[in-house]
Parts: C-alpha cells; sequence; structure tokens
C-alpha cells in the first residue's frame, strides 16, 4: 500500500466532516457531523476486514481476530471528537494512524497471534457539555451517569436526548469491564514545539503531567486613580503583578518538566482611572512528579499569601482540579522504543504537558504514547499542521510497535 498516499488521503476526507467555513473543524460529541465521521471511519475499518462494533456510548471499535490467542487484544486509536474551530490532526490523527497501521500489517503479514482492535473513542476534548474524556472513561467503566444527566451544552440541548438521538444511552453498570486489552498504544500530534525544534520525527512518551489549576480572588479597595497617593493604596494589580512575577520567577528557577501559568486574568473595576480593587486570576500549574508538582504549589500559595500580607490585600483560593501524573507502562513503553529504533527514526523519550485518553486507560490497561511532530506548536486552532513525512513515519512506527505486540510471541 501506499501509505504516504492513503495517511494523506483518509485525513483529508475525514476533514470535510464537520469542516468550518473559517478553516478547521468544529466536530462536537453527539451532533450529526460526530455520527457522520464515525460512520467514516466504520466503513474504512469494514473495507478492511475488521468486524465493527459500537458501545452503549458511541466508542467504534474495528477488529481483526488474532490467530493463536484471540482473547489478547492490542488496542491503538485516539478520539474523534474536536475543539470549537480546531484543526484537522488532534484526535483524528490517532483513529487514521491506528486504522492504517492495521491494515498495513494486515496486508503485509496476514492474520496476528493476538487480535488488533482500532478504537475511536467517542470525546476527550469537553467541548460541547461539560463534561471530559467520555469515550474513554465509558471504556474503563469510570463514567458516572450522576455526572452528565443534567447538564445540557451552550444551546440548551440536554447531554441525555443528544446521545439518544443518536442512537446511544448509558453503559449498564453492571457490564464488566473488558478484560482482554493487554496493551493500548496512542499515536497524537505533539501540540508543543519540542520535536520541531530538535529536529525529531517521533516522541516515545514516558509520562503524563499532573495538573493542578487553580482560581483566586484578590481584594484590596477600588479607589481615585488621581486623588489616592501611591503609598496610600490596595492596589489589587500591584500585587497580583507581584505574585505572577514571584511564582514564574521560581518556576523557572526549578525548570522543566515543571510549567506554571496564570491563563485567565480579570481586574475590576477595569477602567483607567480607577485604582483596581479585585483581581480574579486563575494559576496552571504541571509536573511528572507528584510529589514535586505539591511542593511547588506550596509554595507558590505560600508566595501568594504572603505578597496579599505585605500589601494589606485579602486572597481567596479555590483548587478545583488536582489531576496526578500518570506514568506510562515501563514494558511497553521499552517495546515501543525498540520498534522506533528499529524504524531508524529520529527520537525521544519524553513526558506529555497536555491530557490525554492514555491518562484514563493507563491505570486499568498497560499504555504507553507516541508523538508527531507539531508544525510551530501550534494546535486547537485552523493552523494545526504537521509534515506528511511526519504522519507518516508516525504510522510506521505504530505498526512496528503494534508488530511487537500482536505478531510476535
Amino acid at each position: 500500500m501506499e501509505l504516504k498516499k492513503e495517511v494523506a488521503a483518509m485525513i483529508d476526507a475525514l476533514s470535510q466532516i464537520g469542516s468550518d467555513p473559517t478553516g478547521g473543524m468544529t466536530r462536537l460529541l453527539y451532533t450529526d457531523s460526530w455520527k457522520e465521521a464515525q460512520s467514516f471511519v466504520e466503513k474504512q475499518l469494514k473495507e478492511t476486514g475488521l468486524t465493527t462494533s459500537y458501545d452503549a456510548v458511541g466508542n467504534l471499535f474495528g477488529r481483526l481476530e488474532g490467530s493463536q490467542y484471540p482473547e489478547e487484544t492490542i488496542l491503538s486509536g485516539s478520539h474523534i471528537d474536536t475543539v470549537v474551530n480546531g484543526g484537522t490532526l488532534d484526535g483524528q490523527y490517532g483513529v487514521v494512524a491506528a486504522a492504517l497501521a492495521i491494515k498495513y500489517l494486515k496486508e503485509t503479514y496476514g492474520q496476528p497471534l493476538r487480535s488488533l482492535e482500532v478504537i475511536s473513542m467517542a470525546e476527550e476534548e469537553g467541548s460541547r457539555f461539560p463534561t471530559v474524556f467520555w469515550g474513554s472513561k465509558n471504556f474503563v467503566g469510570e463514567a458516572k451517569k450522576a455526572d452528565v444527566e443534567a447538564i445540557a451544552d451552550f444551546e440548551g440541548n440536554r447531554f441525555v436526548a443528544e446521545m439518544q438521538r443518536q442512537g446511544f444511552d448509558f453503559r449498564d453498570p453492571q457490564e464488566p469491564v473488558r478484560s482482554d486489552i493487554k496493551a493500548f498504544v496512542e499515536i497524537h500530534i505533539e501540540q508543543g514545539s519540542v520535536l520541531e525544534k530538535e529536529n525529531l520525527q517521533i516522541g516515545v512518551v514516558n509520562s503524563i503531567a499532573g495538573q493542578k489549576r487553580y482560581t483566586f480572588v484578590l481584594k484590596g479597595q477600588a479607589n481615585h486613580a488621581g486623588t489616592t497617593p501611591m503609598g496610600y493604596r490596595q492596589d489589587a494589580v500591584y500585587g497580583f503583578a507581584k505574585m505572577c512575577a514571584a511564582v514564574i520567577d521560581r518556576g523557572l528557577e526549578l525548570g522543566d518538566p515543571l510549567v506554571v501559568t496564570f491563563g485567565k486574568v480579570e481586574p475590576k473595576p477595569n477602567t483607567v482611572n480607577v485604582v483596581p480593587g479585585e483581581v480574579l486570576f486563575t494559576m496552571d500549574c504541571r509536573h511528572t512528579d507528584g510529589q514535586l508538582l505539591d511542593a511547588f504549589t506550596a509554595e507558590a500559595e505560600q508566595i501568594i499569601q504572603a505578597i496579599a500580607k505585605e500589601h494589606d490585600l485579602t486572597v481567596e483560593m479555590d483548587l478545583w482540579m488536582d489531576e496526578r501524573p500518570v506514568p506510562m507502562d515501563e514494558t511497553i513503553v521499552a517495546t515501543v522504543e525498540q520498534a522506533v529504533k528499529q524504524t531508524g527514526k529520529r527520537y525521544k523519550v519524553m513526558h506529555s504537558g497536555a491530557g490525554h485518553d492514555s491518562q484514563i486507560i493507563a491505570p486499568h490497561f498497560p499504555t504507553a504514547m507516541l508523538f508527531v511532530p507539531s508544525i510551530d506548536g501550534i494546535s486547537h486552532n485552523p493552523a494545526e499542521a504537521t509534515a506528511i513525512e511526519d504522519l507518516v513515519a508516525g504510522v510506521e512506527v505504530l505498526a512496528a510497535s503494534l508488530y511487537e505486540l500482536a505478531y510476535k510471541e
């Protein structure tokens, strides 16, 4: 098979489903374009000779039965949904790569010893409804009905009604989680610039960073900008600026893989001639080591409290996300790394700073991830792109990894 031609054709065809007139794609959970995309992938899998099926919530599977150990399954895939006005690779590249890697293996080597399976997961992004990882959480039995029963999208469409409109429903809580999955390998665009900057083709992911997210409300005293001397002010923006600089400076001292971001800042009253009396701001901290993440955030909290006290400000703190780092399976990572070496591709072992379906699946089944470069590190944007040569290299490496896992004793 002409891999380059097939990769380009399948991505292009799938990208037409939910394409946005302004460029990019919008394909949200349980919309008609989402259903059309799953149906397109299903048709491709059937044409390859795979047995297709859906689970209760709309995760799609395509299976190639193993000859000797059919009860042992090697799984690969990613999510089919997108963000609003997103790119054409996030998620769906992993589905396309899995489908084409298994097609290549079937055509080249025939039936595997262990079963091979593609998964096109229903949802990961959380772009339509206030829920994330709906596909992978259902796959591993973690999804909770109570979390989505009452939610709706921005247009008022109820989650449950939309799910049922597309022919799906809640997973039976009595249904056991699958016990046949011996490995899950997800390939994804990096969504960062490390591989491109280092002129590498492949990233072998050994860990997904933990994340802690906070919202702070810093309060001082709003006052007249002209009549309040500098020394008498309780300026919330000045306090925030010092906090932001001090925490980021400490983050720079500690270095990679720690990252800290103050992404949302809302001063009040936010007008030119008033000393700001209040600032709402967020802090996002990530690290691959849970203890070091906790140590840094504890230090950041102390810095913020100390500066607030110094400037006669009060601060309210809400820690609303605390996701632990998720290591990948050492044995599967080693197998994947060996497969990469055999293909001769330029690679590095690295961590993922972004969240992925793999972090949900890894605590349940042995899991590994692969990255391909993102041009300029851009993602969640119509400009999201990866060179076709790198997309093909990713499929080749994924195929080599699946060969090691499914075709060898």
